[in-house]
């Protein structure tokens, strides 16, 4: 069993990786695409058996990290109790192990880091503070939100998206351990999202950073708390970010559709985990109703620019459609990306998987381009 301290070092080697050779030579969209990329020459991590039943598209490196993380032999999470549930081993610890065993060579950090933690209400959370190390300051700003379903997961196992994200926009980014449930029950996540995000702004020039350039962004549950950040910020009159990038984002309790009937079984996320997860985080079932749970109900008028970045094999993966479709008909302006091939988690695995170092770097470009 791996940790604190092991995941973040791994983590942070990781994201050092994912960033060396970013540069996608695909184009950006306003409308939706759907992508495979040519792995040929990125990597010679293959797996050892075959495709698996629920995922027959996936990609050699991808199929590689999952193989790898079905080989610890966890129990399944769904059967776990929270607090074991944590001790499982995570993707991240996956990707690292091929790293160390086909040694993949890690360039150093391109970012400071440090730790601080923060007043909300009821009581403090962390956060992670990523730096250029070059550059004067006035730096952009970006806020993010790790994934683990509001119940699993850290600062640490979500490194490489954060440091990957901090490298390549060149921008502040400030990363938010929120509470976690069973232990907070909703709705403390989403307020404990936003009180991290009004400190980023009334913090950001000790921050080195412009308070008029902040972004938001967030990987599955992160990517629910991102779009409600922007939603608060809107409906309480501060300033509303100039633009967000959900990552396969849970935006609805309803679990019927096609993608996940389609990936049910898929690893590292499926269908049974999704529902351990919402027991965990709601008190009852009648919250699953609450707009902030359900994306797709609440009012998205006046919302940032949005950038949504699915999987194919993923239980999500509608989820993030649906959100589109529901943002552009609310006359927000959308640019969304599907890559095929790959899993949940796949974001933050640049150092092994070429269709993650493309989702980030298209994140990247799309704050950038923002943030002028």
């Amino acid at each position: 069993m791996k940790t604190n301290l092991l995941k973040f070092s791994a983590a942070l080697c990781m994201l050092a990786i994912s960033i060396s050779a970013c540069n996608s030579n695909t184009k950006s969209s306003a409308n939706s695409d759907s992508l495979t990329i040519d792995s040929s020459a990125t990597t010679s991590i293959k797996p050892a058996g075959p495709a698996p039943e629920w995922g027959k598209t996936i990609k050699p490196e991808m199929q590689a990290v999952i193989e790898k993380l079905i080989s610890y032999g966890d129990k399944p999470l769904e059967t776990l109790s929270a607090a074991d549930a944590r001790k499982n081993h995570t993707p991240t610890d996956a990707v690292m192990d091929l790293v160390k065993e086909n040694k993949i060579t890690i360039p150093a950090s391109k970012v400071d880091t440090m730790g601080k933690d923060i007043d909300v209400t009821g009581g403090k959370i962390h956060i992670r503070i990523y730096t250029p190390k070059s550059g004067n300051g006035s730096y952009p700003l970006i806020v993010y939100y790790h994934g683990g379903g509001f119940v699993i997961a850290n600062l640490d196992i979500y490194n490489a998206s954060a440091q990957g994200l901090a490298e390549q926009v060149g921008a502040v980014i400030v990363s938010v351990a929120y509470r976690l449930a069973p232990e907070n029950k909703f709705p403390t996540a989403h307020n404990d999202a936003f009180a991290a995000y009004e400190w980023a702004i009334k913090n950001a020039v000790s921050l080195k950073a412009d308070p008029a350039k902040i972004a938001v962004v967030g990987e599955s549950a992160g990517g629910n708390l991102a779009a409600n950040v922007s939603i608060m910020a809107r409906d309480k009159n501060i300033m509303v970010p100039v633009h967000q990038v959900l990552v396969y984002p849970i935006v609805q309790a309803n679990m019927d559709t096609e993608s996940y009937k389609m990936y049910a079984d898929a690893k590292p996320l499926n269908k049974a985990m999704m529902s351990w997860f919402t027991e965990k985080y709601l008190t009852t079932m009648i919250e699953a109703q609450n707009p902030k749970i359900s994306l797709v109900d609440a009012n998205l008028k006046g919302l940032p620019p949005t950038t949504i970045i699915t999987a194919e094999i993923d239980p999500l993966h509608n989820d993030g459609v649906i959100l589109a479709n529901k943002l552009s008909d609310a006359g927000v302006k959308v640019s969304s990306r599907n890559y095929e091939g790959v899993t949940h988690e796949f974001f933050g695995m640049a150092i092994i998987v070429p269709e993650a170092k493309a989702a980030q770097a298209y994140a990247s470009e799309q704050l950038k381009a923002a943030f002028k």
